[in-house]
């Protein structure tokens, strides 16, 4: 009845991203497919998707949960209204977000 859903965007649906767009949005996609899965480039697709698709609020028994996280993204980049530049400023400034995060000194919590 369900299908396999991650807590939050997961790395194996981008290579199903790339033709959703035009030729900017491909070249993206292919140099974030050419690093790793844990590379700031990948990590910065993966949160601008998170943000894009709402993937903190999906809810386990929603209806985007029941469709899987491959048709959520599909749909959202069909439906994003902006143009493929918006789209690339708002990679860039997931880049940014991250980058600053991974530069910035972790702070362990304490229990």
């Amino acid at each position: 009845m369900y299908t396999r859903n991650e807590l939050m965007f997961p790395h194996h649906v981008i290579p199903l991203l790339r033709d959703v767009r035009g030729e900017s949005w491909r070249a993206l996609i292919d140099s974030v497919l050419a690093v790793s899965e844990s590379h700031e480039r990948s990590l910065a697709l993966m949160l601008l998707m998170i943000r894009l698709n709402g993937c903190l609020t999906c809810e386990t028994d929603s209806f985007r949960a029941m469709r899987g996280c491959a048709a959520c993204a599909l749909q959202t980049l069909r439906r994003f209204k902006g143009s493929d530049q918006e789209l690339l400023a708002h990679y860039e400034q997931a880049l940014g977000d991250v980058r600053d995060y991974l530069a910035a000194p972790q702070q362990i919590a304490s229990a």
